[in-house]
């Protein structure tokens, strides 16, 4: 892949799955499908894993990979959301970027929130009911991304865009968040994001090319798994959720800091070596690439209904025949809704285009 092709990629994120935004249509870079789709396979397995970890004191192993892939896959999946946020940072008064800001975050976000929790109401026979402040299960990400979306220019414009974010995510260990927006994960996993809306072509480059970084992720990986091993049956998995101050997790301001600044610099090692070993070029999985976001918003339904029916519980689930057939069903649940089918059918729901609600304008901007 040449290095031209990065560039095309983030003009290719005028594009949303595939389906044109108005922007002039770019070739796709299959670096970034690759790697989002990747990324996506181990977010649908961390929430299929999630709720069977602390069933057995035997299941060690199933805790490591749990542990291991909490450790860096929303890190990971935020940095790609940076680089493919760079656009918000530019022109940001332009009408175009501001449709697209809604599109993307705003409608998606009322949608499947409202969706989840009339279901999780709906399961636990409860009073239906909708707060769209606090958002439910996985729907803080786009709540999320519409705060750091919004905030772009300011990151793009500032000298040291990613220690500021540092601070700012250290500055969230002192707050006890209640549940509105998340704010917790908002500010604490800030820096990721920065880092990948700020990040040089040339370092990216960089990281896909790299043979010694190639070389060295597995043995990184190994020695992730093996310290999450020994140290993960004394680790608070709550520190992974990145939502929770140092009075929340019962310790120090100064332990909180230190954990936190550690947790993160691990992150990022692991989210390079997973970019190391992402395929370069056009696979068979490639296109499925531009439909991440469906699997992201789709499979939690999944998970919820098999939770409705207690798998978790599961003698079968909870043996190693069992982990293992789930943990593939989850990976072809990724492809499946990524796919272009399903894309055709929920694409009004997870990328509206809403022509019918903007005003057309084509005539140029007039510079101030």
């Amino acid at each position: 892949m040449t290095t031209s092709a990065v560039p095309a990629q983030s003009r290719a994120a005028e594009t949303v799955g595939g389906r044109a935004t108005g922007a002039p249509a770019v070739p796709r870079d299959a670096f970034f499908d690759n790697a989002k789709l990747l990324a996506t396979v181990l977010v649908v397995l961390g929430h299929t894993w999630g709720p069977l970890v602390d069933n057995d004191p035997g299941m060690r192993g199933l805790r490591t990979c749990y542990l291991l892939v909490y450790s860096f896959h929303m890190p990971l999946f935020i940095m790609i959301s940076g680089w493919f946020s760079r656009s918000f940072a530019e022109n940001a008064s332009d009408p175009g970027r501001l449709r697209r800001l809604l599109t993307s975050t705003v409608v998606p976000y009322v949608l499947f929130a409202t969706a989840y929790q009339i279901y999780d109401k709906y399961r636990h026979d409860e009073p239906i009911s909708v707060d769209l402040t606090v958002p439910f299960y996985l729907t803080w990400f786009l709540a999320a991304l519409f705060v750091w979306r919004l905030s772009a220019p300011l990151w793009r414009t500032l000298r040291a865009p990613v220690l500021v974010a540092t601070l700012v995510m250290l500055g969230a260990g002192f707050a006890s968040f209640s549940g509105e927006l998340d704010l917790g994960r908002v500010f604490q996993l800030l820096p990721f994001f920065v880092l990948g809306l700020t990040v040089r072509r040339e370092h990216v480059q960089w990281v896909r090319n790299s043979r010694a970084l190639r070389w060295a992720a597995t043995p990184v990986f190994a020695a992730a798994f093996a310290a999450w091993y020994h140290y993960g049956p004394r680790v608070e998995s709550a520190w992974l959720y990145r939502q929770s101050g140092h009075q929340q997790l019962g310790v120090g301001m100064a332990h909180w800091v230190v954990a936190a600044l550690g947790l993160a610099l691990g992150a990022l090692i692991l989210s390079l070596g997973f970019l190391a070993l992402v395929p370069r070029r056009t696979n068979w999985f490639t296109s499925l690439g531009a439909g991440t976001q469906y699997t992201y918003l789709l499979h939690g339904f999944a998970v919820q209904m098999a939770l409705a029916y207690d798998y978790e519980h599961s003698r079968f689930i909870n043996s190693p025949t069992g982990l293992i057939a789930l943990s593939a069903i989850a990976v072809l649940a990724t492809g499946v809704l990524a796919s272009p089918p399903v894309r055709r059918v929920l694409g009004w729901a997870v990328e509206p285009t809403m022509r019918w609600a903007f005003r057309s304008d084509r005539r140029p901007h007039r510079a101030a």
